[in-house]
């Protein structure tokens, strides 16, 4: 009979079985979106991306829209550097490197 029954043998399995990579890449790319949104949301409801851009390139004309699409994907590629960085930390030391851990 197994000593942790059959709930912890179902948490051994799930936690042994790697994610396949679309799962890992969704579970990367889908925080970083919804964070990247939500930080759009807030900096643009302070801040007017045309006066950001007299500012800080005068010489250049950027349409509102232009701002506001450059300030989402600057924000999302942020995140999604924070949320890569947070899963690779959170991964199996086998799962980075391709090689085996066994130590004895």
């Amino acid at each position: 009979m197994n000593p942790g029954g059959p709930a912890e043998a179902a948490v051994r399995r799930r936690t042994t079985t790697p994610l396949p990579a679309v799962a890992r890449f969704g579970a990367v790319i889908w925080p970083s979106f919804f964070a990247a949104g939500v930080a759009t949301t807030v900096f643009f409801a302070i801040v007017d991306p045309v006066e950001l851009a007299q500012i800080t390139w005068p010489h250049i004309t950027i349409t509102r829209e232009l701002g506001y699409t450059i300030g989402f994907f600057m924000f999302w590629a942020c995140t999604f550097a924070a949320c890569l960085f947070t899963a690779l930390l959170l991964s199996a030391p086998d799962d980075v490197g391709g090689g085996s851990s066994n130590r004895s």
